[in-house]
């Protein structure tokens, strides 16, 4: 397995990571932001911003990989874990993925084996400061052992299913599984 420092195969150490998105970023109202956590729950819930801010934290130290081929080292993010937020909701024995809707429109889906991991979060600080809007604040997924477009911007909605839904990019030939470590950026 590769240390934290190790870059994956055809990635490339960049310091400052670039914007990449569909060209749509939401605008953060702090008043009338919202999370839902919805689908095969008993317990549907919806937090708001100060809610949200006011949930248990963790903090993870990890690189960040995107499918273009750059990598960032030791990014601190502070967030809650989303097993954290599936047992507040009381997910269902059923469930097995989650999906992951975006104030963009933007979409992707995890396992949930692979969304209880200790470093998974909805993240809302970077390098201690808010998340930056244009880099998916005021909330975002991050699942470091995956490509970046598995860790989805301006998340909203956070929906447990029993049948995996494919993402935006997934739909589009992108790997579901997306692991930097294997290469593995596509589906085809």
């Amino acid at each position: 397995m590769a240390t934290e420092r190790s870059l994956p195969p055809g990635q490339r150490e960049v310091r400052k990571w670039p914007r990449l998105d569909l060209g749509i970023v939401p605008r953060f109202d702090p008043k009338e932001w919202d999370l839902r956590l919805d689908g095969s729950v008993d317990k549907p819930l919806r937090f708001a911003y100060s809610e949200f801010l006011s949930l248990p934290a963790t903090k993870v130290l990890s690189p960040f990989h995107c499918v273009t081929g750059w990598t960032t080292f030791d990014n601190e993010w502070i967030g809650v874990t989303i097993k954290e937020l599936a047992e507040r909701a009381q997910v269902r024995s059923g469930a097995g993925f989650a999906t992951f809707r975006c104030g963009d429109g933007y979409t992707t889906s995890h396992p949930l084996n692979v969304l209880y991991d200790s470093d998974v979060l909805l993240v809302h600080q970077w390098d201690s400061k808010p998340l930056p809007i244009e880099h998916g604040g005021p909330v975002r997924l991050l699942v470091p052992k995956r490509y970046a477009y598995k860790s989805a911007k301006w998340v909203r909605a956070v929906t447990f299913t029993d049948q995996e839904e494919l993402g935006y990019w997934e739909v589009r030939g992108y790997s579901n599984t997306a692991d930097p470590l294997t290469e593995d950026r596509y589906s085809f």
